[in-house]
């Protein structure tokens, strides 16, 4: 059977594309190198009906199909599992930039198109194409979408769902369903859109998008500011929300020790107020004006001025040119990287409300500290919008591996039921994939799983959409 269906595979896409040979670990090893599968072949069709074309036949034999964007999830969302028989349909190829509507402030784009792509070709309209995250150079906009990505300016402009005006999807049947007429207003019946943004691949798979655009910014200005606790960070979010609106586009907080490991293994880079007294965390602010820069640099300042009488800031610098913004936000993004330098680590992808992050954090440092004396926390995140990468270090000179082997469990569970006790959410942005569905099952509303396991049975009965991403296989 296996030896039919890569035939007729071959003949639908090329033989070229149907990879069966040779290194695939590309698409076979998920990108934090957690887990590592075998594939039947990998498959990368170049249309959306030879995708469709492709489901059937796999519809047909009875093999599983795991969709693949960039590959460069964080929670083991697109990796075939280790028994040979499943198919990575790849969809790199579908990188068209179909069309762009600059009346209706549309973009319609192919699912293989890379972020970073994305966005060039919305500014080379003069426009902005808003979502960004640290892999926008490798990461495609269909993979966005499945996993309903977030990035750094959700604060302003959402998650990877509110971006998105319509969809081209691929049915488990090997269908067709096509609703990217871009409208911003459409009451007709169920919103299938929204089912299929953050299902993972396991309800369908994505293969074209229209996205939303937006007038590019006149002033983009950047600052860092020297905090004395997360309260006063939250603080200083509120006076940015009643100082800038609409303006503020960015808002990350970054714990001291978090910037420290950059400062150790990035040395070139030069982190304002490292290691300030009094001052356990930084702020990361951007501010986009629509009127001038000398229009967003005075609110930018008053804003800074009175939030240092205030006290909730200590010491703030504005970056005097693009480079300068550059920079800064380099810094922010390469805590992942020093952290990954440092050693293996236990990572967390958490969402509480602002309000309640304070709190959060003072309880979960208190309780990590007594539990596992010595353990260091790399709190960092878009604090804007209530999401931190609540991160767990090896206490220093550790093996790093030896206490991701021993303490992943426990410090998942001490940290996620921190999480669950404050109202939060165990997933804010990675999604949940093959490495979180038990805590889905454990944390997840009863009745919200019940529902999410018929919609799975309704659209996919033969289960073969990415079987055991979000939902265990049955």
């Amino acid at each position: 059977m296996s030896a039919a269906l890569l035939d007729e595979l071959r003949a639908l896409v090329g033989a070229a594309h149907v990879l069966t040979e040779g290194d695939l670990s590309a698409w076979e090893q998920d990108w934090r190198r957690r887990r590592r599968g075998h594939a039947l072949a990998v498959v990368r069709p170049g249309s959306t009906a030879e995708v469709a074309a492709v489901v059937r036949a796999c519809a047909r034999a009875g093999v599983a199909l795991v969709p693949q964007g960039g590959n460069t999830g964080l929670s083991v969302g697109a990796t075939p599992d280790d028994s040979g028989q499943q198919l990575v349909l790849s969809l790199t190829r579908l990188n068209a930039v179909r069309a762009l509507d600059a009346d209706n402030l549309t973009l319609t784009v192919e699912a293989g198109c890379i972020l970073q792509n994305v966005q060039a070709a919305a500014a080379q309209a003069g426009f902005l194409f808003p979502l960004s995250l640290a892999a926008e150079g490798s990461c495609t906009i269909g993979g966005n979408l499945a996993s309903n990505a977030g990035g750094t300016q959700v604060l302003r402009y959402g998650n990877a769902r509110e971006l998105c005006l319509g969809l081209e999807v691929v049915t488990p049947q090997g269908e067709v369903w096509s609703g990217l007429s871009g409208l911003r207003k459409d009451n007709t019946g169920y919103d299938l859109r929204d089912l299929f943004i953050g299902s993972e691949g396991t309800l369908g798979i994505i293969t074209a998008a229209t996205l939303k655009i937006f007038p590019q910014p006149t002033a983009q200005l950047t600052a860092w500011a020297a905090v004395p606790s997360m309260a006063a960070a939250v603080r200083l979010l509120g006076l940015a929300h009643q100082h800038l609106g609409a303006a503020l586009t960015g808002f990350e907080a970054m714990g001291q020790f978090a910037l420290s490991l950059v400062t150790r293994h990035m040395p070139q880079l030069r982190v304002p107020f490292a290691g300030l007294a009094g001052a356990p965390y930084c702020v990361l602010l951007e501010n986009s004006d629509s009127e001038s820069e000398a229009h967003a640099r005075e609110r930018f300042e008053h804003l800074l001025e009175q939030a240092m009488d205030d006290g909730c800031v200590l010491d703030a610098v504005v970056a005097e040119s693009i480079a300068q913004a550059q920079e800064l936000w380099h810094v922010r993004e390469s805590i992942p990287l020093a952290q990954a330098e440092e050693g293996l680590n236990i990572k967390h992808d958490i969402s509480v409300a602002a309000s309640r992050i304070p709190a959060f954090v003072e309880y979960a440092d208190a309780l990590l500290q007594r539990e596992i004396p010595g353990v260091r926390l790399v709190n960092f995140g878009h604090l804007g919008d209530g999401n931190l990468h609540y991160n767990v270090q090896a206490p220093e000179g550790g093996d790093a591996k030896a206490f991701l082997h021993t303490q992943e469990a426990r410090v998942n569970a001490l940290v996620y039921d921190a999480v669950a006790q404050f109202g939060g959410s165990f997933s804010a942005e990675h999604g949940v994939g093959q490495l979180k569905v038990a805590q889905l099952e454990r944390y997840q509303n009863p009745v919200a799983l019940q529902l999410m396991r018929a919609l799975k049975q309704a659209l996919d009965p033969q289960g073969l959409m990415n079987p055991g991403c979000i939902l265990r296989n049955h």
